[in-house]
């Protein structure tokens, strides 16, 4: 590619959006994800398989999500101020749950049903207000049944007919793993934008930070601990965050 001239006298070059390192690989993992689930959707409708996710459907928008600090970073340079304070308020409702919940199934449970919907969702349109900044995990979950399957109680109140139909129809649905009505293969092409976070990561910070998608998103916005982590220090990032109230270990991970 040509190099650019230089800039005008008086003028300058806008400035590169901050950790465009760690951004950057995930950002281009986004766009290529987006071709290749497009075109394994079109082969799997061909053979007459068919994804029910579609604009207006939001039943799995109050699932906890686990992503990278890479693609918080993301989040967190898009979303307006007003966006960041909800998704703050949101990311402290995560703290509380995992303080109190006492096993794994009781906190994605009570994420569901009492932390409840993604603060960046349009409840009216059903859309998402920041679709081309959302995580991988929102990019790749996508369901061969109805909303109706995704919808937060829907498992609880089936009898044990009801889960048996459900079984056989998942085993013999194409596109699943056989156990879960979510599409497997679209879940699969989004491991490399995984990977790319995380090497993206290690090789400009010397460490790795995973977890709760509004915990990270928050703390992304914070200099202070973006600061620790940029220096490799996990212990002072890790008391920094436990100092904004958002150190837990279930929403927070550095290796």
């Amino acid at each position: 590619m040509p190099t650019p001239p230089p800039p005008a006298p008086g003028t300058s070059r806008p400035a590169a959006p901050a950790h465009q390192a760690v951004t950057g690989p995930v950002v281009r993992g986004y766009e290529r994800y987006a071709a290749q689930a497009a075109q394994w959707t079109r082969g799997y409708e061909a053979r007459g398989g068919h994804v029910y996710c579609g604009a207006g459907c939001f039943a799995c928008c109050d699932m906890p999500i686990r992503v990278s600090l890479a693609e918080a970073l993301i989040t967190a340079q898009a979303i307006t101020p007003e966006q960041a304070r909800r998704v703050e308020d949101h990311a402290r409702a995560v703290q509380a749950n995992a303080r109190t919940a006492p096993d794994e199934d009781a906190y994605v449970a009570r994420h569901r049903e009492d932390v409840s919907f993604c603060p960046l969702l349009d409840r009216e349109t059903g859309s998402c207000s920041q679709y081309a900044a959302r995580p991988t995990r929102c990019r790749d979950t996508f369901s061969a049944f109805s909303a109706h399957y995704c919808a937060v109680g829907t498992w609880e109140s089936m009898g044990r007919r009801e889960r048996a139909e459900y079984r056989r129809e998942v085993a013999r649905t194409p596109g699943t793993d056989g156990e879960v009505h979510f599409i497997a293969p679209l879940e699969h092409l989004s491991e490399p934008i995984w990977a790319a976070a995380s090497r993206a990561m290690r090789s400009q910070w010397g460490l790795e930070v995973w977890g709760d998608f509004w915990t990270l998103t928050t703390l992304a916005a914070d200099p202070a601990f973006m600061a620790r982590v940029v220096a490799g220090d996990r212990r002072g990032a890790a008391g920094r965050a436990r100092q904004l109230g958002l150190g837990h270990p279930v929403t927070l991970e550095m290796e």
